[in-house]
């Protein structure tokens, strides 16, 4: 089974850090993600989407993100359970994140001391190498006869 989501959207307010009983942090943001689409009026609309990241890079999307900064949020899509101050039961959706990519949005840095994120690990799938495609075997499957 597959449950993965990719977002790329900006944050509607600056990121919130809370620590777990066992000392994880854990930080929540709202993205606004604009729909392909316009309305009838032809506007764009927007989804609003909670996101919650945890330890180190929760750390980071606290110190340096802020409303309005533009992130690609990879993560997973998590339904819970929860009873509200009047006690009713109630769902929540949010999306799990896996990492957190600060994207470039054409302004100068607007973080303290101009200070820019540290870099991003290498995509899963690693580096690009290159090669000469002439040099890959090709391999030739004959094809049966109808009779």
């Amino acid at each position: 089974m597959l449950n993965k989501v990719i977002l790329i959207g900006r944050l509607v307010r600056d990121p919130e850090l809370k620590h777990t009983d066992s000392g994880n942090a854990v930080a929540r943001f709202t993205l606004a993600v604009d729909r392909s689409f316009t309305n009838k009026q032809g506007e764009r609309e927007a989804d609003f989407v909670d996101i919650v990241v945890w330890r180190e890079q929760a750390e980071n999307c606290c110190k340096y993100l802020g409303k309005g900064r533009l992130v690609s949020v990879d993560g997973r899509l998590q339904i819970r359970s929860y009873d509200d101050s009047q006690g009713v039961r109630r769902k929540a959706a949010e999306i799990v994140a896996r990492r957190v990519i600060f994207l470039p949005d054409g302004k100068k840095s607007n973080h303290p001391g101009g200070v820019e994120p540290p870099p991003m690990p290498d995509d899963e799938f690693g580096t690009e190498i290159s090669f000469n495609e002439e040099k890959i075997p090709v391999r030739v499957v004959p094809t049966q006869r109808r009779q």
